[in-house]
Order: structure tokens, then sequence, then C-alpha cells
């Protein structure tokens, strides 16, 4: 299998944390996971380069090396609105033209809206930037509030530690759920986060240790294909139905429901690519009880079909 080149287009002073979300998800050998992408870091001027912690990092390549990239990302870019110069926009303009993904981590979106690749698009950044971006460049539609937005030729991610959920989210795209689980593990992550869950809580997550919902997800994620409604949970907590529901909100941003259709939806997908079983098996398993409920909800949240998503990325296929 031919490797996806991922180049990563950096700018002085360069975020070290922000490249790192895409080095470390696109350009670690793992010794249990086969490789499928190549990484390389290029620069307008190839040399030593600035970072905002002080020290330098040497990058190789100039920007001629985007015109071989399957994804360009640009891991941040410091300061914001710091224009790029003509000839970084056309060389993610020419990237783009010919078929490349460009994705932006934090204020790399800045630069996509530079060069127009955001016009009358959805798109986000880091939370404490998106009012400085709908200012300066009015025909994005900019979402403050999500994680991530993708359309396909053309990403967008919150700050920091959303620029690793992200790029993990663009390996399920491209290799699939089982392969983008096997690196979050080696990263010791959360497969998974939707890009529609809030980047921050507005209401502080209970200090308590005893308030952590880890030990109800670890048990509800073993009982997929049991009955899980909220009453259940909510006994299985020790907690009210409408305290349950305020802690998913306060500690993961989103609903009981909408969590645990999600991890449906994982388990759908690995099961997918992984096993021959029959749709509406699979449907039973990760309780969704049948396969035109599995299908409705795949094609809603995963943009297609069981059986073409199977065909694409099954292990037997």
């Amino acid at each position: 299998m031919n490797r996806h080149r991922v180049v990563a287009l950096l700018n002085p002073p360069q975020s070290p944390f922000e490249l790192a979300c895409a080095a470390e998800v696109f350009g670690t050998d793992r010794p249990d996971a086969p490789a499928r992408y190549d990484f390389r870091i290029c620069a307008e001027r190839p040399g030593p380069l600035r970072t905002t912690v002080g020290y330098t990092i040497f990058v190789d390549a100039g920007t001629e090396a985007l015109r071989e990239a399957d994804t360009v990302v640009v891991p941040g870019w410091q300061p914001a609105a710091a224009p790029a110069s003509p000839a970084v926009v056309e060389a993610l303009r020419a990237a783009h033209r010919r078929g490349a993904r460009i994705a932006a981590i934090c204020t790399g979106a800045f630069v996509l809206a530079q060069a127009g690749l955001l016009d009358h698009r959805r798109a986000t950044t880091h939370w404490r930037d998106a009012a400085q971006l709908a200012a300066a460049y009015p025909e994005v539609r900019v979402d403050p509030d999500v994680l991530y937005v993708d359309h396909g030729d053309v990403a967008t991610s919150a700050g920091s530690g959303a620029g690793i959920d992200l790029c993990l989210h663009l390996v399920r795209s491209d290799l699939g759920a089982a392969y983008a689980a096997q690196i979050a593990r080696n990263m010791v992550l959360p497969p998974h986060r939707e890009g529609r869950q809030l980047q921050y809580v507005a209401q502080p997550a209970p200090a308590r240790a005893d308030a952590s919902l880890a030990p109800l997800l670890e048990w509800a994620a073993s009982r997929l294909d049991g009955r899980l409604t909220l009453d259940r949970l909510a006994e299985r907590a020790g907690l009210s139905s409408r305290t349950l529901t305020r802690r998913f909100t306060e500690q993961l941003g989103t609903s009981p429901g909408q969590w645990l259709l999600g991890r449906r939806l994982d388990a759908a997908r690995v099961l997918l690519e992984q096993t021959d079983l029959p749709v509406e098996a699979i449907a039973t398993r990760v309780g969704l009880a049948s396969a035109v409920n599995l299908r409705r909800h795949f094609r809603a949240h995963v943009g297609t079909t069981p059986g073409a998503y199977r065909r694409t990325f099954g292990e037997t296929r």
C-alpha cells in the first residue's frame, strides 16, 4: 500500500505542541501498527526556525514539498492575524487545486481563510481567536464551540489538543476506526471525540474525585448490546437522571444519549472492518436494534452506508 504523504507547513514562531499533534499521529512509527503515512515538515524559508518556547528547529524543505503532499497541515500560525506571504498563499491554493487535503490546527485557520479556502464554509479555531477570525474574514462561517470541522478537502480544528482530535479523525476517514484506535491507544488517548463536541465547558467539572464519569463510561462501553437507558445509567452511577445529564454536559460537552450513540457507531465501524458479520447482527451487537436503525444513524453520522464503509475499510476485502 502506498503511504499517504503528510506535509506540515511551519511558520516562525512555531508552536511545538501544535506541530507535535500532527507529527505524533502521522509521523511516529509504532511496532504494533503498520506505517501508513509519510510525514515531513517544510517552511517558506528552510533552515533554523524559531519556536514559541525559545528554541529553534531545523527545517530542511521549502514550500515545493507541498507539491507532493496528499495532506497539508498548517499547525498554528503566530501571531494569528499575521499575513502569510503571497508565495505561501499560492502554494496552499495550488496544493488544494490539485486535490490535496488542507487541514489547519488552531490559528492555522487564519492562513486557510486568507487563501480563500474557507469562503462560505463553516470553520473553527481556538475559542479565544474565533471573534478575530470572524471579523477579519466575514465570508467564513466561524463556529467557536466545536472541536473541529471537516469538509473533506479542507478541515479546521480548535486550539492545541483539539488538533489531535482532528488528526485522529482524518486517520479514521483514511484508514478506518480500528487503525485510528490503535494510534489512540498508543498515545493513551480516547479513540474518538466528535467534532461537534464543545471546545470547553462554561462551568468547571466537579472537583470531587467520585464525580468522575470514567467508571460509568467504561461500564457502559462494555455493555453496548444491553438496554442502556438514561434511568439505568443514572442508577448505576447512583445519581438522579437530571444530575447525570448535567455531569455529562459538564465533563463531556454532550448528552448521555449522544455519547452512547457515538460509542455504538464506533463499535459498529470496527465490526464492519474486522468481521464478516451481517449488518443486522452488528446492529444487535452494538445496541442499535435493527439494520434499518444502524443504516439510518450510520448515514447521518458517517456519511455513507455500512456496506460501502465495509467495502472501503474491511480487512477481508
